[in-house]
């Protein structure tokens, strides 16, 4: 498990510890992270958009474009074939990493946006998948979700004939189980939910929902981009025909991602490309598809990425997910009982302990300018509507400041990120 990282960085179980010292020692693995943004020292507390990669998959990426750089499959020289197996071994590293197993197949994407798409467009009439969705068929998608789990949604409905549907979550931002079980009926195909909802931080009982969109017959969609650097999911284990994450939220490459599912659900799915290497023969008029996984990866793929994304999850399991989840729990309960202390400042999901992301919001004063301010003082947030407008007006709070935390980070980050949005605060009414 330790190999990935120094010794030096390891406790003597193998895993990198992620109190003070032990994240002092880690985040010498970030080289983005040495940097003065302003005068200050960078606070990088925005990796629920996007991750910093360490040292091991950066390594790992320049190996590959240094050595072993070719495409894959149809060569027989040595670069091509020692690129294949690489890539071939990333495939099965990501999927010891979500726990799939024999009956799971891992398909390469450029993210989790690529992998929504690819379910929804692979499952509508329009597509000429093998069980599309019919005029009446039914599509329930939770109220949480980043719009990459809603307009592609939309399109399939529009496209099939079937009814969007949409579970809503209560006014502090939870969702429950018996909403969703009015919601369900006998035309209920498909049901997406988001382990982690980026907007907020709110962590749903996703095996639960998953189980009863289960029962209903449904195709069951869990995104797990926001979870899957320190909460990975074990699709094993849960009610789950498709999984889907990205690389650059967990230490990996931008422009990486997978979709993981049942051999029998990703079967029903239309490619969403067509091209090379995913074919079995081709004439002037007609083409077979090749088997899984390639039926769905047309076109060069992101050799080094997927390799890179499988250090990544190397990485993550050096350290230790249940140690990174802790430091990150820590981090956020501290974040929250600083900003909820601040007159007039609405933390959302407050209760949430499960989590990475702490989201706000201020009387009289725009996220922009707390924003713009914090990067001032070398603090890096964000801010706006986080993809997820639907929801934060549900929730009738509109644009927030979101800071989110990594492995990373400190308690110090966390005091400046307190102290800077008082200051923001008090400069801006």
């Amino acid at each position: 498990m330790g190999d990935m990282l120094p010794a030096r960085w390891l406790s003597a179980s193998g895993a990198a510890p992620t109190g003070p010292s032990g994240v002092t020692g880690l985040r010498a693995l970030f080289p983005v992270l040495s940097q003065h943004i302003q005068g200050h020292p960078l606070a990088y507390l925005d990796n629920a958009a996007t991750t910093q990669m360490p040292q091991p998959v950066l390594d790992a990426l320049q190996h590959f474009e240094r050595h072993d750089r070719a495409n894959i499959h149809r060569g027989v020289h040595a670069l091509s074939q020692r690129a294949t197996d690489a890539y071939d071994a990333a495939r099965a590293e990501l999927k010891r990493f979500v726990g799939a197993g024999a009956e799971h197949e891992l398909v390469f994407t450029s993210g989790t946006t690529e992998s929504l798409n690819l379910v929804a467009h692979g499952l509508s009439a329009h597509a000429g998948g093998g069980k599309p969705l019919q005029p009446g068929d039914e599509i329930i998608v939770s109220g949480l979700e980043h719009h990459a789990n809603l307009l592609p949604w939309q399109r399939t409905a529009r496209e099939s004939g079937a009814v969007l549907r949409i579970l809503l979550p209560d006014a502090e931002g939870h969702l429950h189980a018996e909403d969703l079980a009015r919601l369900l009926s006998p035309r209920t195909r498909v049901f997406a939910v988001t382990a982690c909802a980026n907007a907020t931080g709110e962590r749903p009982p996703v095996a639960e929902l998953l189980a009863l969109a289960r029962q209903a017959g449904a195709l069951t969609v869990l995104d797990a981009a926001q979870v899957a650097a320190h909460a990975v999911p074990d699709i094993s284990a849960l009610p789950c025909d498709f999984l889907v994450f990205s690389g650059h939220k967990m230490y990996g490459p931008m422009g990486t991602g997978a979709l993981v599912g049942t051999r029998n659900a990703l079967e029903q799915l239309a490619p969403l490309r067509l091209g090379g290497d995913m074919v079995e023969w081709v004439s002037f008029t007609d083409a077979s598809f090749a088997a899984l996984p390639a039926r769905l990866e047309a076109g060069t793929p992101n050799v080094g990425g997927a390799i890179g994304m499988a250090a990544a999850a190397k990485f993550i399991d050096a350290v230790g997910r249940s140690a990174i989840d802790q430091h990150l729990h820590a981090l956020r309960h501290q974040a929250v009982q600083g900003l909820a202390a601040l007159p007039g400042l609405r933390v959302l999901s407050p209760d949430t302990q499960d989590t990475a992301i702490v989201s706000f919001v201020t009387e009289g004063v725009h996220p922009h300018d707390i924003g713009t301010l914090l990067d001032g003082q070398g603090v890096a947030v964000r801010t706006g509507h986080h993809c997820a407008q639907p929801l934060l007006e549900h929730l009738g709070c509109g644009p927030t400041t979101r800071a989110s935390f990594a492995l990373y980070n400190t308690p110090e980050e966390v005091e400046r990120l307190v102290a800077g949005v008082a200051k923001a605060l008090e400069l801006l009414r």
